[in-house]
């Protein structure tokens, strides 16, 4: 079981597309090494949250900010997990599918799951001086949730499954940017 989570583990940090195309690493025992990965990954996130936690508190002068509890953050990593899942599924196979798109629901989240590795190396951010970290991470897991969503999904091409993937992440940006130009123009100048 050990050597089998760690060939998981290598696959995806390599960003190895043999090992999406491979039924055999999505099976019926794969949920398990999902649900696993998915409370590894909640009790490493704890490292970069408590180091955020450090950066905002000394830089805005908060005070001392408690971080979460482990069973919150189990329950909150779960059930986003789920979101996700539950997003990616209905946007890549009801909204927009290839003609071959084939693929369950399961499939997705055992995906999700599995492409949650690159974020295990957060653990690495113990200070708020490596909060950069945390980026190059995201865009990590990013890319191997887009590789796994072209093969499961059946895309043409990785456009299609970046804007599957990143849509969310692309509208709360320009959302961003609309109440950043908002406040801008309501800013007297004097």
């Amino acid at each position: 079981m050990i050597k089998e989570l760690f060939k998981i583990i290598i696959n995806i940090l390599k960003l190895n597309k043999n090992f999406f195309k491979d039924k055999k690493n999505f099976d019926q025992a794969s949920i398990y090494f999902a649900i696993l990965l998915i409370i590894i990954g909640a009790i490493i996130s704890i490292i970069p949250n408590s180091s955020f936690l450090v950066f905002m508190s000394s830089n805005f002068n908060l005070g001392v900010i408690p971080g979460p509890s482990l069973r919150v953050v189990i329950m909150t990593s779960v059930f986003m997990w789920f979101v996700k899942t539950t997003y990616l599924f209905f946007v890549g196979t009801i909204l927009f599918p290839s003609k071959k798109t084939n693929c369950d629901y399961r499939k997705i989240l055992i995906l999700v799951a599995y492409c949650q590795i690159p974020l295990f190396l957060n653990f690495l951010i113990l200070t708020p001086e490596f909060l950069i970290i945390a980026f190059i991470t995201y865009i990590w897991y990013n890319i191997s949730v887009i590789i796994g969503l072209k093969i499961f999904l059946n895309y043409d091409s990785y456009v299609k499954a970046t804007l599957v993937s990143l849509a969310p992440q692309i509208i709360f940006l320009f959302y961003i940017l609309s109440v950043l130009q908002t406040n801008i123009n309501n800013v007297p100048f004097s």
